[in-house]
């Protein structure tokens, strides 16, 4: 274990949407596998039970609206002086309204923006605050497709989230050079059995298992990249990159694979 991991492991995974769904299971699998878990959520009868499933001592239940930039400052600001710095955020948490776009009031639209992005933002910006002192830290993107190709009456859920997808690009072309041991990286957990989900998707606890690997694996080379469930997505080759890659490589990039079920070690 490197010593970027040791700090990883031994500060505060933070996981946004942890009252219910894939946010609990992902907060249960980073627990698991020995990290300090604060949840984050509006409903604080969610957060407890999500709580007393992982047991005392490994879980904060951290009550808020993730769209109040000011309340999610604070309680980053209290995180670190009661429980030490922040050194994993799993942005997960969103809202999927479903309605035609012209269904919408204009601030019935931009309040799916305003958690699904906005809440992003802001937990991004807190979590980096207390990161940039060390220079490491691990934040992690949960995506969709849906920005590429939406769903009827799934307006402002692509929306936000296609600008949330940007964001993570942003992020990289920001802080990527000055500060590379921040890894920044999004993450698609496919089709999952949630209440916004389907309900022959997968047990989100399932899901949570790759997520908590990817978000414990803090290497620099993984800034930029998009996993969808446990494999890599290469970003698009033109002709001439592949065939100086057959050149040179003899073979095709190939793409990370997440080896959870090989023991929790990712693999090329």
């Amino acid at each position: 274990m490197t010593d970027a991991d040791a700090h990883i492991r031994a500060g505060l995974a933070v996981v946004t949407g942890a009252g219910s769904g894939l946010g609990r299971a992902l907060a249960m699998a980073l627990s698991a596998r020995g990290m300090r878990v604060a949840g984050i959520g509006r409903r604080a009868d969610a957060l407890a039970e999500t709580g007393a499933l992982i047991g005392a001592g490994q879980f904060i239940a951290c009550p808020l609206d993730i769209a109040d930039a000011g309340a999610v400052a604070e309680c980053f600001a209290a995180l670190k002086r009661d429980h030490g710095p922040v050194t994993i955020l799993i942005n997960n948490a969103a809202i999927y309204p479903k309605a035609d776009l012209l269904a919408y009031s204009p601030a019935e639209f931009m309040a799916a923006v305003n958690i699904n992005l906005g809440g992003t933002v802001a937990c991004t910006l807190a979590a980096l605050e207390q990161m940039a002192d060390t220079g490491i830290g691990r934040i992690l993107n949960v995506s969709t497709f849906a920005d590429i190709a939406p769903l009827p009456g799934s307006s402002a859920y692509s929306v936000s989230k296609g600008a949330a997808r940007i964001f993570s690009r942003v992020l990289v072309a920001d802080i990527g050079l000055r500060l590379p041991g921040i890894v920044v990286n999004d993450w698609m957990p496919g089709m999952l059995n949630t209440t916004m989900g389907i309900a022959d998707g997968l047990d989100p606890a399932i899901a949570a298992a790759w997520g908590a690997e990817l978000a414990l694996w803090h290497d620099p080379a993984l800034s930029g990249s998009i996993f969808e469930m446990d494999c890599e997505i290469l970003p698009p080759r033109s002709l001439k990159r592949r065939l100086l890659d057959r050149a040179l490589l003899r073979r095709a990039p190939a793409p990370r694979r997440l080896g959870v079920a090989s023991g929790g070690d990712a693999k090329a």
